[in-house]
């Protein structure tokens, strides 16, 4: 704590953790410190135990649901996509090496009542029942975006091009990802997940950082920001001692005069015994359930773990999660989770604070990462370079 630092890093959350080891193979000097003693600040893995005090308090899980060391469950789950900007961030860095992915089954959508597999073939899209005959020649064509029925444009825009909202009809049309992703392994997804859960994420990083020279204290209470006469950040003060810095880079509960509420996530965690019904005995999947489906202004988002995830528009979780939690059959044990998502408010170029948003419902990292650039070019100046071969990626087909 007696050493000046080009840039002390709050929270070991996944956003944290990525720019902890750009700024440290960068060789600025970065001191990250954390008032958990665990990594992962909110988008942490919990075993079964940890699960069960988190919502249960101090009660002992039942025997039927197996070794809490078997369970990794995040707390805000997503996958990866095969071809987007995580992919490419951790193959920029290499921590590739320290992890292991499997490529995850399958995508569907709930349409009418049912739920259809997102078709990743010609052979599979001629067989979809999302569509009819005529709307399946159209759709051929959809890059014209003319002609096609309401249904077609809300599967095509949710479970395809990933908008969360109709918002996109009125924009100009971009490139999807999902075409490439889809392409990159056998399985007829467009996504990977890491082996051992999300919590690898940011241990991955974290451990990048520690391999160029930076400093980590975990179980640091209170971690309180000082700052000069001129308002800009020059340390951060823990357990009587203050390491000296020239900036800070932290999630929002470390600097929440500096912030404002956004919204609000609710978020259902399921404990199965049993593949969701519908999606082919299938032990990984996304299910994406269209606003238009819901009458909602936003879209709701394996033993086996099954998330339901929505942006609040209610103060009732119960009701908005229930659509997607009537999809996966019987339940053996259901947790509700909510939690607000705040922004930054502050001026960073003033303070020298650089706060990363709260994770958002998505069920991808894209918007993610997203932040994790800005930030860094706010941050250094610099943009991270991420035309990457990918092929130095790999997953694995089969299921753990």
């Amino acid at each position: 704590m007696d050493v000046e630092y080009d840039v002390i890093v709050l929270g070991t959350g996944l956003k944290e953790c990525i720019l902890s080891g750009l700024l440290s193979v960068d060789r600025l000097k970065v001191l990250h410190m954390d008032r958990n003693d665990y990594y992962g600040g909110d988008c942490t893995s919990l075993n079964l135990n940890q699960l069960w005090k988190r919502f249960k308090g101090e009660e002992t899980p039942p025997a039927q649901l197996g070794a809490s060391r078997d369970y990794n469950v995040d707390m805000v789950p997503k996958f990866m996509m095969a071809n987007g900007a995580l992919v490419r961030v951790l193959i920029h860095t290499g921590v590739t090496k320290y992890m292991s992915f499997k490529a995850v089954d399958g995508s569907y959508v709930f349409n009418k009542g049912k739920i259809h597999k997102v078709p990743s073939t010609d052979m599979e899209a001629l067989k979809s029942p999302l569509m009819g005959l005529f709307e399946k020649r159209r759709a051929g064509k959809f890059f014209l975006k003319y002609g096609l029925d309401d249904n077609t444009i809300d599967f095509i825009g949710h479970a395809v091009a990933l908008h969360r909202d109709d918002s996109y009809l009125a924009e100009p049309a971009i490139d999807t990802l999902y075409a490439e992703s889809v392409s990159r392994f056998q399985g007829g997804s467009p996504y990977i997940y890491p082996l051992y859960g999300l919590g690898e994420l940011p241990q991955g990083f974290a451990r990048l950082s520690a391999v160029y020279g930076g400093t980590y204290m975990l179980s640091k209470p209170e971690c309180k920001v000082e700052f000069d006469d001129e308002g800009k950040v020059c340390g951060v003060t823990s357990e009587g001692e203050t390491a000296k810095c020239k900036k800070v880079v932290c999630d929002p509960s470390y600097l929440s005069d500096k912030v404002k509420k956004v919204g609000k996530v609710y978020r259902a965690i399921a404990i199965l015994s049993h593949p969701i019904p519908n999606t082919a005995e299938s032990h990984s999947v996304q299910i994406i359930i269209p606003q238009k489906q819901l009458s909602r202004t936003s879209d709701m988002q394996g033993k086996f773990i099954a998330f339901v995830s929505a942006q609040a528009e209610t103060d009732n979780p119960e009701t908005e999660l229930k659509p997607g939690i009537d999809l996966l059959g019987p339940v053996d044990e259901l947790f509700i989770d909510t939690y607000d998502r705040y922004e930054p408010t502050n001026d960073s170029s003033s303070d020298n604070c650089f706060i990363s948003t709260s994770y958002d419902a998505t069920t991808h990292f894209e918007s993610t990462v997203m932040d994790v650039l800005s930030l860094y070019t706010k941050i250094t100046g610099k943009t991270v370079d991420l035309s990457v071969d990918l092929s130095a990626a790999s997953a694995a087909e089969d299921d753990v």
